[in-house]
C-alpha cells in the first residue's frame, strides 16, 4: 500500500530547521516537497562537515525533497510561485510574520486563488500581538520561555543555552501536526486554512512541568513536584560507565528499590533518610551514598538487571552514535545511508513510523518525489515546472535568461 501523503504536494519555502524538519516529516509520510531555494541558497547548505558540496546538516533536514531556485525579486518570480501554489495541497514557510505578505504571496492571496491550500506558517511569537517583529531563533526562545533557565537551575546556577534545537524541532513536530489536522477536516469541508505556529507558544506547550511553574499554592512538605526529574541521579559503576535511573532516590517506593538494588540494608533505618521529608532534607549525603554503592557493581550489564529486578528502569549515558549503530537500530530500520552525490553515503536517520500496511521499506525509505537523492539548488527546475505547470523548454529557458530561476552545482 502507498505512504500515508501519497499525492500530497507541499510548496516548502523554509530555511535552516524549524519549516525543513517539517517538509521533511510530511516527505517522508509521502508527500511531494518542492523546496523553493534563493539564489543565495539555505544557510545550512554551508555548513560542515560536508563532501563534494554537499553539507550533512542539510542533507538530514531535505532529502527527498525536489529543488526549485527562484529569485524572489526578479519580475515574474511571484507570478511562478503563485502558479506553484495554486496546484500544491500545503505551503509551509518560516520566514518574518509580514514578509510573505510583501511579496504578494501571503495567506489571503493565496488562499483566494486555491481555496483548498493549507498554509502553514512557523514564526517566533505570532504575528500579532506586541513580540511579533522580535527576533526570534532557538537560542533566544529556550531562553524567553523557560528551558535555559530550567537547565540550569538544574546544574547549580549555571546557565548555558542547549546544544540540541529544542525550539525549532519542536515547533516542526507542532506543524507537521496541524498539517495533517488541517488536511483531515479539508477532507470534511473541501477548504484549506492558515495555521500558524509560534516557537515560543509551542516551547511553553511541550514543557511538561508547566504546570508546576504556574501552580502558586503551597504544596505538602517533603513533596517531590512534578517526578522531579532534575534530581534523578546518574551513578558511575566500576567499569567507569555511567547509568541513568529513571527513578528519584528520595521518592516513596523508589527509595526502597535503590535500597535493595544497591543492597544498602539498614538504610531505611538511618533517621536521615526515614521519610520523603527527611530524604530531600539530606539529599545530598543520600546521593553520595547512593553514588558510593554504585561503584562496587563491576559494569552496565550487571547495574542494569539488579535495577530492572527491582522495577527501576537504567541505561548508559552514552553517544547519540553509540545507539545509531546499536544492533536494534540496525534491526529497526533507524538510519539509512544516502548518496552523496560523489559515490560514497551520508547516513541519516529515518522517520520513526513504521506502518504495517505501508510499502515494505517503511522508514528507511523516502516517500519524496526526489527518493534518497539531495537535490542541489535549483537542480529540479525544468522537471518540477514542466510536470506541475506544463511548461515547456522555451519558457524555462527564458525564466532562466531573465534571471527568475538559477541552478548551482555544489562546489567541493
Amino acid at each position: 500500500m502507498p505512504l500515508p501523503l501519497e499525492g500530497i504536494r507541499v510548496l516548502d519555502f523554509t530555511r535552516v530547521l524549524a519549516g525543513p524538519h517539517a517538509t521533511r516529516m510530511l516527505c517522508d509520510l509521502g508527500a511531494e516537497v518542492i523546496k523553493v531555494e534563493p539564489p543565495v541558497g539555505d544557510i545550512t547548505r554551508f555548513t560542515r562537515p560536508r563532501i563534494n558540496g554537499v553539507a550533512t546538516y542539510y542533507a538530514q533536514q531535505n532529502v527527498g525533497k525536489r529543488n526549485v531556485s527562484i529569485d524572489l525579486s526578479a519580475p515574474g518570480a511571484t507570478d511562478l510561485v503563485a502558479d506553484l501554489a495554486d496546484r500544491c495541497d500545503v505551503l509551509i514557510e518560516n520566514f518574518r510574520p509580514g514578509v510573505m505578505d510583501k511579496l504578494g504571496l501571503g495567506p489571503a492571496v493565496l488562499r483566494a486563488r486555491n481555496p483548498g491550500l493549507v498554509y502553514v506558517s512557523i514564526n517566533g511569537y505570532g504575528s500579532t500581538g506586541p513580540l511579533r517583529h522580535k527576533m526570534a531563533y532557538n537560542v533566544v526562545i529556550s531562553a524567553e520561555a523557560g528551558l535555559t533557565k530550567f537547565q540550569g537551575d538544574a546544574r547549580g546556577g549555571v546557565y548555558e543555552s542547549d546544544p540540541s534545537d529544542h525550539a525549532d524541532v519542536y515547533s516542526a513536530l507542532e506543524a507537521a501536526t496541524a498539517v495533517l489536522a488541517a488536511l483531515v477536516r479539508r477532507e470534511r469541508t473541501g477548504t484549506g486554512d492558515w495555521v500558524e505556529v509560534s516557537m515560543a507558544h509551542t516551547m511553553l506547550y511541550v514543557n511538561d512541568h508547566l504546570h508546576d511553574q504556574l501552580f502558586d499554592g503551597d504544596v505538602e512538605p517533603g513533596t517531590i513536584r512534578s517526578f522531579g526529574t532534575p534530581q534523578y541521579v546518574v551513578l558511575e559503576v566500576a567499569s567507569g560507565e555511567r547509568m541513568a535511573v529513571s527513578g528519584h532516590p528520595a521518592e516513596s517506593g523508589s527509595f526502597e528499590y535503590f535500597v535493595r538494588a544497591l543492597e544498602l540494608d539498614g538504610l531505611g533505618d538511618d533517621p536521615r533518610f526515614g521519610t520523603v521529608a527527611d530524604r530531600l532534607e539530606h539529599f545530598a549525603e543520600l546521593r553520595a551514598i547512593v553514588a558510593e554503592a554504585a561503584l562496587r557493581i563491576p559494569d552496565s550489564a550487571t547495574f542494569e538487571r539488579r535495577f530492572a529486578n527491582h522495577r527501576l528502569a537504567s541505561g548508559v549515558v552514552q553517544s547519540a552514535r553509540a545507539l545509531a549503530d546499536s544492533e536494534w537500530a540496525r534491526h529497526r530500520g533507524v538510519i539509512r545511508s544516502i548518496p552523496d552525490r560523489s559515490g560514497g553515503e551520508i547516513r541519516v536517520p529515518t522517520g520513526p513510523w513504521q506502518f504495517a500496511d505501508a510499502t515494505p521499506d517503511g522508514p528507511t525509505g523516502s516517500g519524496g518525489s526526489a527518493g534518497d537523492i539531495v537535490s542541489h539548488r535549483g537542480e529540479d527546475n525544468r522537471a518540477v515546472l514542466s510536470d506541475v505547470l506544463g511548461l515547456d523548454e522555451a519558457t524555462i529557458d527564458d525564466l532562466e535568461d531573465r534571471g527568475v530561476l538559477s541552478s548551482r552545482a555544489p562546489r567541493v
